[in-house]
């Protein structure tokens, strides 16, 4: 089914909405949320919460792209679940992809602000259009699907402080190039 079709049936608050958009972005909402819970369980129930959040959230939103949108709200209840499972733990996993980015993206990005969000995110898809195929890959292993340098580093048969250098300079580039935007101050 059409995305538009799908965002028809939100508006008019048919229950089938929610039954198509798991039939088209189930899978890739699950995928997103296991990168980032690595818990099959906790990706469900992240994935009914999406769908959820999606049906609160339509009226009054129309997105544009619809998996984006969707995929965006997966993860950040992936994040959130993820922070919440390890506030006692203190694991330093996927919180660390995180506070790598945190110092290169500004933290007070509203993301609800659709101007301000499209904005930062077609600034770091210029900057991703920029970079070699092995560059672009390695930052959205890392800042999208959280992969740990350990995995990058044996997926590129290289050293893990190699890959930790070239995420360094990678994040230089990216604040760089964001400031050059306008984007950061």
């Amino acid at each position: 089914m059409e995305d538009s079709r799908i965002i028809d049936l939100f508006l008019e608050r048919s229950e089938q909405a929610i039954g198509e958009l798991g039939k088209k972005y189930g899978a890739l909402v699950t995928k997103t949320a296991v990168n980032i819970l690595h818990d099959p369980q906790d990706a469900e129930e992240c994935a009914n919460d999406t769908w959820l959040a999606v049906w609160n959230s339509i009226p009054p939103h129309r997105p544009d792209p619809l998996a984006a949108y969707v995929c965006r709200i997966a993860r950040n209840l992936a994040i959130s679940r993820y922070r919440a499972n390890t506030a006692a733990k203190r694991d330093a996993g996927f919180e660390l992809v995180l506070d790598e980015l945190a110092e290169v993206v500004p933290s007070g990005v509203d993301l609800e602000k659709e101007l301000e969000a499209r904005e930062l995110l077609a600034a770091v898809e210029r900057f991703l259009a920029m970079l070699d195929r092995d560059d672009r890959v390695l930052f959205v292993r890392r800042y999208w699907f959280a992969d740990s340098v350990k995995e990058l580093a044996a997926a590129s048969h290289s050293r893990e402080s190699r890959i930790s250098a070239r995420l360094f300079r990678l994040r230089g580039k990216l604040r760089n190039y964001l400031k050059k935007e306008g984007l950061l101050v």
